[in-house]
């Protein structure tokens, strides 16, 4: 879940010739153990739930079969960064630094509320056949979709006909191109149930929910990089966390380009702009 432009091509800071690196599929995702690759029993709407918690115990112990106590650095992109502060909160040894990208330690209530959106979009198809499907339900990703394209990027983006940047005449042409379909249903599902159940604070439940203490615990060096105009994780959120880390900075992605600036989606300069902050952290 890092963005591609980090460890490959041109500008890659995170470079397979000078570090080892480890990319890892996330439950649900269709790479890894998922409900459209899993045998029955299990597999469809039979997957269990699955959590960040499941996912980082999960690398944590891939890590360690290959030898690998503790990481330089945990890097991340949405999920993915989600998934580096849960790394940080559940194995404070494990990494040395944290990269979150576009992501925050717990998925905020407006959050949760917009991924209500494509799910009911989702399961209110035709084809989807409450869950028990035998085709690919494509009308139904293709509202998930819909409804997530709009999220997804910013009200400056469509102001500004970004979409002509990317070649497009018009923007239902886009919209088709980019956004017609996001694989298989119960996977959708499954990554947002995780999405929104994403709160580092369940490991201490002791603090009651408090936030501020489960940020105050984490001991790695954590770079916050949000995009200026994210949606799903904006950056007053961040903003208020890195209030509470020992040891974090906060550096903002100046984009129109919504959340798909922090994934390397945005212009150039926006990558070239992470592909910055990320070396630099890793330098220090």
């Amino acid at each position: 879940n890092t963005l591609p432009s980090l460890y490959s091509g041109e500008g890659a800071v995170i470079s397979p010739e000078r570090y080892y690196v480890v990319v890892c599929g996330l439950l649900g995702g269709s790479e890894s153990s998922s409900p459209s690759n899993t045998a029955a029993p299990f597999d469809g709407p039979n997957f269990p739930h699955t959590t960040y918690e499941d996912n980082i115990r999960l690398q944590h112990a891939l890590c360690r079969h290959l030898g690998v106590r503790q990481l330089h650095a945990y890097v991340g992109f949405s999920m993915g960064g989600q998934q580096a502060y849960h790394a940080a909160a559940l194995f404070p040894d494990f990494a040395q630094r944290v990269v979150v990208l576009a992501g925050s330690a717990r998925t905020s209530g407006h959050n949760w509320s917009f991924l209500e959106g494509p799910k009911a979009a989702l399961v209110n198809s035709v084809d989807w056949h409450d869950g028990r499907y035998t085709r690919p339900v494509r009308r139904g990703t293709r509202a998930f979709a819909r409804v997530y394209s709009t999220w997804a990027l910013s009200q400056a983006w469509f102001r500004q006909r970004c979409w002509e940047q990317l070649g497009f005449a018009d923007l239902p042409a886009y919209l088709e191109a980019w956004w017609s379909g996001m694989g298989d249903a119960h996977d959708l599902l499954c990554l947002l149930w995780t999405w929104q159940h994403g709160d580092i604070t369940a490991y201490h439940p002791e603090d009651g929910g408090d936030l501020a203490k489960a940020l105050a615990r984490i001991e790695a060096r954590v770079l916050l990089v949000p995009s200026r105009t994210d949606m799903y994780f904006p950056p007053e959120d961040s903003e208020e966390e890195v209030k509470h880390l020992r040891r974090g900075e906060l550096r903002v992605i100046e984009s129109v380009w919504g959340h798909l600036a922090g994934g390397g989606n945005g212009t150039e300069e926006d990558t070239h702009f992470i592909q910055e902050q990320v070396g630099r952290w890793l330098e220090t």
